[in-house]
């Protein structure tokens, strides 16, 4: 299956249709605590070779699991510190179709102020000529952006990013 992504600019449909979610295990495996980011933006433009670039904003004060003390403890210093950092940003560098249905993703996730390039592989589950839509699901080490508290060692391994993001053709400037 081939599909064509028409070239141009693109802005996330900023509705329910689009979403970020974290889930991480804690209390040491025995329990997954899983939350979503309510304010996402974001914007795009697919090249006339059918690569794509843009960015997505993540407001950090918006995470909620749905546990008020978790939530303000999560944006704390000893987390997301959304005092200091209020925006999770993903550049993407490159994006490509590949393979079908199968995007490859390239980019730069800054969380805290620290910068890591990140590449994965989404899927693009809709596109006409009004909207596009892309599904990923990717690992994130969060020690490496600043997030190492650890109470008693109850959170080990990977916070998984699961998305659903949406675009819309931008309207003419």
């Amino acid at each position: 299956m081939t599909v064509a992504v028409e070239t141009g600019q693109w802005q996330l449909d900023t509705t329910t249709t689009s979403t970020v979610a974290v889930r991480h295990k804690t209390m040491w495996g025995l329990v997954t605590v899983k939350g979503t980011f309510a304010a996402v933006t974001g914007r795009g433009e697919v090249r006339p070779d059918g690569s794509a670039v843009g960015t997505i904003t993540l407001d950090v004060a918006s995470f909620d699991t749905g546990h008020a003390k978790r939530d303000v403890h999560l944006r704390s210093a000893d987390f997301f510190d959304a005092d200091n950092h209020p925006e999770i940003t993903f550049a993407v560098r490159s994006a490509e179709l590949r393979d079908g249905d199968a995007v490859h993703v390239v980019g730069q996730l800054t969380a805290r102020g620290v910068s890591r390039p990140l590449s994965f592989t989404g899927r693009l589950v809709g596109a006409d000529a009004d909207a596009i839509t892309l599904d990923a699901e990717f690992s994130v080490d969060r020690e490496q952006f600043g997030m190492g508290w650890n109470q008693l060692g109850m959170m080990r391994g990977l916070a998984t990013v699961a998305t659903t993001l949406r675009f819309t053709r931008a309207a003419a400037a």
